[in-house]
């Protein structure tokens, strides 16, 4: 599958289907400090991914106003 990554903008190739989650673990990457998402859709770490799609790991960024 195809893993579009930011900061900074990359693409790599996982081979084979997987769990969410078990992408993550290869990557190297901490599962509460993204947003996976698939066709504009969130995905959970449980969710199946195979081969053929692609998904893009997209920052988590927290903040705001003071009320």
């Amino acid at each position: 599958m195809k893993v579009i990554l930011r900061n900074p903008r990359r693409e790599v190739e996982v081979a084979g289907q997987s769990t969410v989650s078990e992408v993550l673990r290869a990557l190297d990457v901490i599962p509460e400090t993204v947003l996976v998402i698939r066709d504009g859709e969130l995905l959970m770490k449980t969710d199946a991914v195979d081969e053929n799609d692609t998904i893009e790991l997209r920052p988590v960024i927290s903040g705001g106003g003071h009320l």
